[in-house]
């Protein structure tokens, strides 16, 4: 069965223009929904092109209001009507016209109003939305409602003549405000003719006391004295104003609070706006303690990367001064797993996450065990590591710097034979397999009885830490390391 999307491109003439503007007015018609307090349905003509006929409409997006009760049980998208089964849609595809002088009809146990609307664009009608509310709720509306209804109408209106939503807006986001938030309704001049109870809360919460109706909005945010660090560049008189669509944040003792201003435009003139407002302080006081929280981890991260280095040359050092071979190689080898760490927390302290991308780090392994051999040595690698939580990173660094340092000890000839590295993704899990075509292993060679501390370190990091798996064996003249565990 082919999906909607596909039933949309074979059925309907949608351009990639006229698809990129339904998409536009999708983004913003909760806020329609919300405003007619009613369900919207968005209806595309079937029809090949422009020129022939429709043979009926398909129904492609459903909203329901969250400001009131649903009408639908059940979505209708992909729904279809013939044509004539519905002359209220036929006719808005055909004279684009807003039809809202319709009875109340009878579905179920609820009275349903319809209404429909043209979405013109270019001078073309390109789809049809039908509104549909419970006609009970309808008999006795609050200011509330009445001020809601008549914006909702404005905006419907603006849908039909294709000045809604306005192009290139750079608002559409899930963060931006909504009409549950707070609505503020102003006439052509800026002034307020209404504010819904939770726009008058944020107001006051502000520090405006009293009345806001009749106030110009820009005049009341600049009373309240915005802190500095909010906008600048303009006055707020002229960005509240209502003549263009902004998205402004304002902040001052008494909170945060996140503006959306959209005009509301009849014909070229300029009518008046709405004002979605939100007190955001709270949202902001945890995003800030995050940014907080981030940047003392990765300050931790970066005094602990200083402290380790520290501790390596303090062993280089002491590495300098001891003449004894034995002790000689185990501050050697101090030195090298200290830094191994060293590298993830530097890492770890130049990101904004608790991740690390282990490429870069084994790169920089590889460099560090080619620094401190004492002679040539040729490593390649296959496959990617990728990103890493920081818990694992570190015991992985140090397994794959003991099993390279392993294998260019005691592996590895004074020639200079290849070591390789196979990196594996499956699925859930990651196989590094560390390869040389050295000497091999010993005969009698056990895992559990070797005396090695680093093959000791890997085991036990691999099983306490990876919670995975080592295996070390010889296959076809070549020494395998095959490292396994769940990411």
């Amino acid at each position: 069965m082919p999906t909607l999307e596909e039933r949309i491109a074979d059925q309907t003439a949608l351009t990639p223009a006229h698809s990129a503007r339904i998409r536009e007015l999708l983004a913003e018609w909760q806020l329609l929904s919300d405003l007619s307090f009613a369900d919207l349905i968005l209806w595309i003509p079937k029809r090949k092109d422009y020129q022939s006929w429709p043979e009926g409409h398909i129904a492609l997006a459903h909203i329901r209001p969250t400001t009131a009760a649903t009408v639908f049980a059940n979505d209708v998208i992909g729904n279809e009507l013939t044509w004539g089964s519905n002359s209220r849609i036929d006719q808005a595809l055909s004279k684009g016209e807003i039809d809202r002088d319709t009875d109340p009809e009878l579905v179920g146990d609820i009275w349903i109003k319809e209404e429909i609307i043209p979405v013109s664009f270019e001078g073309r009608v390109i789809a049809v939305i039908s509104r549909h509310r419970n006609a009970e709720l309808m008999r006795s509306p609050s200011r509330l409602e009445l001020n809601y209804r008549e914006i909702a109408h404005k905006i419907y209106r603006m849908v039909s003549e294709g000045t809604f939503p306005i192009q290139n807006s750079i608002y559409r986001s899930e963060s931006a405000p909504r009409v549950g938030d707070g609505l503020i309704r102003l006439d052509q001049n800026g002034k307020i003719i209404y504010a819904s109870p939770n726009a008058r809360s944020a107001i006051n919460r502000a520090g405006w006391r009293g009345e806001v109706e009749g106030f110009n909005l820009g005049e009341i945010i600049e009373s309240v004295k915005p802190r500095i660090g909010t906008p600048t560049d303009e006055t707020w008189r002229i960005i509240v104003s209502g003549k263009s669509t902004r998205r402004e944040e304002f902040e001052n003792e008494g909170g945060i609070f996140d503006l959306l201003v959209m005009p509301l435009i009849e014909g070229s003139d300029h009518i008046g706006a709405i004002v979605l407002i939100h007190n955001v302080t709270e949202l902001r006081r945890r995003d800030r303690a995050l940014i907080t929280k981030d940047a003392t981890i990765r300050e931790i991260h970066h005094r602990v990367k200083n402290n380790l280095q520290t501790v390596s040359a303090l062993l280089r050092l002491q590495s300098r001064r001891v003449e004894d071979p034995t002790a000689k190689a185990a501050l050697g080898e101090a030195v090298r797993r200290v830094a191994s760490i060293a590298i993830v927390h530097e890492t770890l302290s130049t990101s904004s996450a608790e991740s690390v991308a282990f490429d870069d780090v084994y790169e920089r392994i590889v460099h560090n065990a080619i620094e401190l051999s004492n002679r040539p040595i040729k490593v390649s690698k296959s496959g990617t590591f990728g990103i890493f939580d920081s818990q694992q990173a570190t015991p992985l660094a140090l397994v794959i710097t003991e099993l390279i340092h392993n294998a260019l000890e005691h592996g590895l000839e004074e020639s200079g034979d290849e070591l390789r590295v196979e990196v594996a993704q499956e699925l859930d899990k990651c196989v590094v397999r560390i390869i040389d075509d050295g000497v091999g292993l010993p005969a009698d060679f056990n895992w559990d009885q070797s005396s090695n501390l680093g093959l000791q370190i890997v085991k036990t990091l691999t099983e306490n830490e990876l919670k995975g798996s080592i295996n070390l064996s010889r296959v076809n003249n070549e020494t395998v390391a095959t490292l396994e565990f769940k990411i």
